[in-house]
């Protein structure tokens, strides 16, 4: 009674002793695949490349795992573990030929080859999960699989390897392949001690090793663009007033929020004195680096034009005829309002920009005298409206991503609510002003999804 159980202990023992390596190889696989997963997801932009190493890794090494569970050696097959096996075991070559076409190793075949492998691999995947295991779909996969792997030889002979990082994979490739061929055509006859995982290794090595270099070279790449990127923030910046300089009749506060490192938006003060001042606010269509590119020639047509400052229409002609032809199909919102304490009026006129507002006395209301967007049309005329102004009014320009910043629920912040925020902020400083409309559509966007700009003018006299 006692020599049973000491002969079934001896018996995994020696299972065990002979599957160790196995599932040594097995679980450093996954691991490596499931770090290599994490370290895709944390990453601040998607990478392909990583994902299918991930993917492979973890496949080939929970399929390692699984094959050599002692369950299986002392003759215990559950019928559900050993579905998912095979199955798993059918899909293992799919991320290894997507990682392949990232690194462009196959060239054209690589994409043959996924047409067709693909199906195939899926259909017997799904099939065993189904119906069980059966010997005709393990002697269909060893058949493709060969088949492939030969395919992928002569691919690898006849397109060569151009780079340091095709050498490496090529290498390890080629001794994979060797591990899987003797796998696969041994798996056709029966029984045979399994090379393959350990070739595996060698070709997850040079996997592991290309994937490092290409990762570190991305991060690098984004450094440098992380650098440039801000010099050109700064650049930008540098092309904004600073302040309105002292004035008896004028105080202008500006707020200037990018949605990213560099924006389209723009604003520029030509004129600014005791007497008279002109602002300029506009917006160029589109994101990032092309419009800052855009808002940086807006700047250069409006310092040609500034002999026409206190004329708003012949400046904005001036600045379309600048700009026309120059902007690569992106257009120009614009607004410019020539304030005159010793007229006590003001002249305004826009292209395709939202309306200027006045604040007098807790009242808001609209000024509005629009042409057609700059940098578009070349038959496009503007005109300016004038209207008198007086001590302690407050104008608002503002460019249109105030307007339509949305809510959790895709609700934009629209106008009625812009005026209203205006209306509040009639009893506050300019500064604190200029500080509590931001922050107020600020905290309504779910996310910042335009550049956010705003003038408020306070005319003082």
């Amino acid at each position: 009674m006692l020599a049973e159980p000491q002969f079934a202990r001896s018996d995994v023992l020696r299972v065990f002793f002979h599957a160790q390596i196995y599932l040594f190889l097995g679980a450093a696989i996954t691991t490596i695949g499931v770090l290599a997963a994490a370290l895709a997801v944390l990453r601040r932009r998607f990478d392909a490349l990583l994902l299918w190493f991930s993917l492979f890794a973890i496949l080939y090494g929970v399929r390692l795992c699984l094959n050599y569970q002692i369950l299986w050696a002392l003759g215990l097959h559950p019928p559900f573990l050993r579905r998912i096996l095979l199955a798993i075991s059918y899909l293992v070559p799919i991320p290894a030929f997507f990682f392949f076409r990232e690194l462009n190793l196959l060239g054209r075949m690589n994409n043959v080859l996924l047409l067709i492998v693909s199906p195939v691999v899926f259909g017997l995947s799904i099939a065993t999960l189904i119906a069980g295991p059966h010997p005709i779909f393990g002697k269909i996969n060893n058949t493709v699989v060969i088949t492939t792997l030969v395919v992928v030889v002569i691919q690898l002979v006849r397109v060569g390897a151009d780079s340091a990082d095709a050498k490496i994979i090529r290498r390890g490739l080629l001794v994979f392949i060797a591990g899987a061929l003797f796998d696969n055509i041994t798996g056709l006859f029966g029984h045979f001690y399994n090379f393959e995982p350990f070739t595996f290794v060698v070709l997850l090595a040079a996997l592991g090793i290309v994937s490092a270099r290409r990762v570190l070279a991305n991060e690098q790449q984004l450094t440098i663009i992380q650098k440039e990127l801000d010099i050109a923030r700064r650049i930008q910046l540098s092309i904004l007033p600073s302040s309105f300089p002292a004035s008896k009749s004028f105080r202008v506060a500006a707020r200037y929020l990018p949605m990213t490192s560099v924006a389209g938006d723009f604003y520029d003060f030509l004129i600014a004195d005791d007497h008279e001042a002109g602002l300029l606010i506009a917006d160029v269509s589109g994101h990032g680096i092309p419009a800052a590119l855009i808002a940086s020639m807006v700047k250069l047509a409006a310092t040609t034009r500034r002999s026409d400052a206190d004329d708003p229409s012949s400046l904005l002609v001036g600045m379309n005829a600048i700009l026309l032809g120059n902007t690569q199909s992106q257009f120009v919102t614009a607004a410019y309002v020539y304030l005159d304490a010793s007229r006590e009026r003001l002249r305004y006129s826009a292209a395709a920009h939202p309306p200027m507002l006045l604040l007098r006395d807790g009242e808001v209301t609209e000024i509005t005298e629009n042409g057609l967007m700059l940098a578009a049309f070349d038959f496009a005329t503007y005109t300016t409206v004038t209207q008198a102004i007086r001590p302690g009014d407050r104008f608002v320009l503002y460019t249109d991503g105030m307007l339509e910043a949305t809510n959790s629920q895709e609700e934009e912040f629209g106008p009625d609510r812009l005026h209203a925020l205006v209306r509040e902020s009639a009893r506050l400083n300019l500064a604190e002003a200029a500080d509590h409309i931001i922050s107020s559509v600020r905290r309504w966007s779910a996310a910042q999804g335009d550049d956010l700009t705003l003038l408020l003018c306070d005319y003082t006299a």
